[in-house]
């Protein structure tokens, strides 16, 4: 089950609300002395997460099928940063990590019961009662939690306004339906979208040429730290093809400036080719801002929307202190 995008949260009383937990969707099974972690996409994830299969074949009940989220603790959040860190091909690794950072498992959804093997099939509103008594049951503490859940717009608008820390939005489902695998008709995702000035530290050419000509791809975004130092956060590639020439003209006058003097951006990599790795770094004369929806490990996580040039700001004054937030803590989120 999946979730459809949209930019406001839903309200009526068909709707309940959860915080969107920013880690790795996955389905449990037991069955008897076996347990299988599912990805969305269908991966294998048990091998990764051997603390998790553990303490799944220590629960009381032993055949059910949930519906979650693995998150990694650190601090009072979580970070995807150290949940990335635990997908290594090296078993030795893996199990070190299971120890030095364990994962936790977030439930929200119970598809199927020893009693039950088809609840999917019911709607939400039987489906959550019945989740909450097999959490009274199975998960006390440890490894597995419930994620919290609320029926008030209040609440979950409240939710939103502190996403951050582990939390990177809110999730609406429609409590009437059964388990809408493969569709994203009966549930909503709602991210909180900020906005940051970012010094323009660099660019890569698109790899296609534009009219004949090589036109800029991307922008390379820098922040500075406290000690003064330009550090690489992000990218944002949404520039409109019209623009591009003109543009492109601008970042090749400021080439040959310092780029960034602290973190820069990385070399090839399985998911970037040389070509693509190279850039150009620039003077800091440039200033953008961005739209984001989320910022942890001192970077962008995904790729950044274009809201204005700023020729207005400084950019010794784009720093990382704007992107300092009060959140609230995850693992305390209540109704």
């Amino acid at each position: 089950m999946e979730a459809r995008s949209v930019e406001a949260i839903p309200r009526g009383e068909m709707w309940q609300y959860e915080p969107k937990w920013d880690g790795f969707r996955c389905l449990l099974s037991r069955d008897g002395n076996r347990v299988d972690l599912r990805s969305k996409s269908g991966e294998d994830l048990s091998r990764y997460f051997p603390e998790i299969v553990t303490a799944a074949l220590k629960l009381k009940t032993d055949r059910f099928t949930l519906d979650g989220e693995i998150v990694v603790p650190h601090g009072k959040g979580f970070s995807f940063d150290a949940l990335l860190q635990r997908i290594h091909p090296a078993a030795s690794r893996v199990n070190k990590l299971s120890q030095e950072t364990p994962a936790l498992y977030l439930t929200f959804d119970l598809l199927a019961s020893a009693k039950e093997k088809q609840l999917a099939r019911r709607p939400l509103s039987e489906r959550r009662p019945a989740l909450e008594a097999f959490a009274k049951v199975n998960l006390k503490g440890g490894t597995f939690r419930l994620s919290p859940v609320t029926s008030s717009y209040a609440t979950a608008k409240k939710w939103l306004a502190q996403s951050g820390g582990g939390s990177d939005g809110v999730i609406a489902k429609r409590i009437d339906l059964p388990y809408q695998a493969g569709t994203r008709d009966g549930m909503q995702k709602i991210k909180k979208f900020r906005s940051a000035d970012c010094v323009v530290g660099g660019f890569r050419y698109a790899t296609n040429r534009l009219a004949g000509r090589k036109v800029v791809g991307s922008l390379l975004l820098g922040l500075y730290d406290d000690e003064g130092l330009l550090h690489h956060v992000g990218f944002t590639s949404a520039i409109k093809a019209e623009e591009k020439p003109g543009l492109t003209d601008r970042l090749e006058a400021l080439i040959g400036g310092p780029g960034f003097t602290g973190n820069a951006p990385g070399g090839p990599s399985r998911w970037s080719t040389e070509r693509s790795a190279k850039w150009c770094p620039l003077k800091s004369k440039l200033v953008i801002e961005v739209c984001y929806d989320h910022f942890s490990g001192a970077r962008f996580r995904h790729g950044t929307s274009i809201l204005r040039w700023r020729p207005d700001k400084a950019p010794r004054q784009c720093r990382f202190e704007q992107l300092k937030q009060k959140v609230a803590d995850p693992m305390k989120l209540s109704k």
